[in-house]
């Protein structure tokens, strides 16, 4: 079974890749954080998780998801507990923080993963898209890396964590990773461009939190709710860019995951 979420289609290609290479069950967060959030596991069952990084943290969706977790187990030998995280970067401390919210479950995690994938967070003046050349070999080099993780997913290989937690991972995850929680994530800075806007609906139909009233016919409003994760698939898949961030993704690029390689 592999728990996941993802904003702009990066960490669903790889929950995705893992599930359809091991025949494992995939669960959408945002679709089950709302139910039971209670699963019952069959005899030797895998459990993973996939996530993007946001602010060297797991996302808040993510750990609320897992303080409403539980499992009915199956037979007397543990699960093998596994998490694959993306990131535009480094990762610091995330997966660490994740095996602490997963410790109190009762499930510890016994290997853990980091993919570089093409960055997506816009959300400050000096951060954008990455060009179409990078973009593209950090998906084949992603590929590539989750064809050496399989394997070891498949034989439940404990102890392996390939992190790229980078320099500073403390400040970064505890101290910048805050500030980012607390004050960067709101959909308040969100706003459309009506002249651009052809009220298509898709902005609404791929928030993965469903925090935009709209659809076809409607020009989107944002709930300001405080359930916006500022994972910017709205932005990302506008078809005319007619969606803005306050002044901090003016001429900025977008993207979302496409299976092309080179």
């Amino acid at each position: 079974m592999i728990f996941f979420f993802s904003g702009t289609g990066n960490t669903e290609w790889a929950a995705k890749t893992i599930a359809n290479a091991l025949d494992e069950v995939l669960v959408s967060i945002p679709n089950a954080i709302n139910g039971d959030c209670h699963y019952t596991l069959q005899e030797d069952e895998r459990i993973g998780f996939c996530f993007p990084v946001h602010g060297w943290r797991p996302p808040k969706i993510v750990r609320q998801f897992i303080e409403r977790l539980r499992f009915t187990p199956h037979g007397d030998n543990p699960h093998f507990t596994y998490a694959v995280c993306t990131a535009g970067d480094t990762i610091g401390e995330t997966m660490d923080l994740f095996s602490q919210e997963l410790a109190q479950r009762n499930l510890p995690l016994c290997s853990a993963y980091s993919l570089l994938m093409p960055e997506s967070y816009v959300g400050l003046p000096f951060m954008d898209v990455d060009t179409k050349e990078k973009e593209l070999i950090k998906k084949e080099t992603a590929a590539r890396q989750l064809a050496e993780i399989i394997p070891q997913l498949r034989e439940r290989q404990p102890g392996i964590f390939r992190l790229v937690k980078g320099r500073w991972p403390k400040t970064n995850s505890r101290v910048l990773g805050a500030f980012f929680e607390n004050v960067l994530i709101s959909d308040s800075p969100f706003r459309v461009v009506s002249s651009r806007c052809v009220k298509c609906g898709i902005c609404a139909d791929v928030c993965p939190v469903a925090d935009i009233r709209g659809g076809l016919g409607m020009e989107p409003e944002w709930k300001h709710e405080g359930s916006c994760l500022s994972c910017f698939a709205c932005y990302h898949h506008c078809p005319h860019h007619a969606i803005e961030y306050g002044g901090r993704t003016r001429h900025k690029g977008q993207y979302f995951f496409n299976r092309q390689l080179r």
